[in-house]
């Protein structure tokens, strides 16, 4: 099993810059990728971006390419999600997922942290 916490939600205003962390405990040795998503009210769950553990490769949503950062720390076994030029669009709550294969779907998740934009 993984266990995954989320920390760093908050207000910001647009144009903000918000930190959010994801530290993983457990079998992490198992993990191939873990992944942020998030999701507003009344929207569905939508991707952001993800990493993979081998070699750090990333990949985003189009809504975010060029202002969020995904980025590991190995030996804490954390993930971070840098956010710059922060939208009100990006108001939601965010959640860090984790996966053990590349072609398998997210079975970890954590609780989740808001985010919210004001304008």
């Amino acid at each position: 099993q993984v266990q995954l916490v989320e920390s760093g939600g908050g207000l910001v205003q647009a144009g903000g810059s918000l930190r959010l962390s994801c530290a993983a405990s457990g079998r992490t040795s198992s993990i191939n990728a873990m992944g942020w998503f998030r999701q507003a009210p009344g929207k569905e769950r939508e991707f952001v971006a993800r990493i993979l553990w081998s070699d750090s490769t990333t990949d985003y949503a189009d809504s975010v390419k060029g202002r969020f950062t995904i980025s590991r720390d190995n030996a804490k076994n954390t993930v971070y999600l840098q956010m710059n030029s922060l939208e009100p669009e990006d108001t939601a709550v965010y959640l860090c997922a984790a996966k053990r294969s590349s072609m398998g779907t997210y079975g970890y998740w954590g609780q989740g942290t808001q985010v919210t934009v004001s304008s």
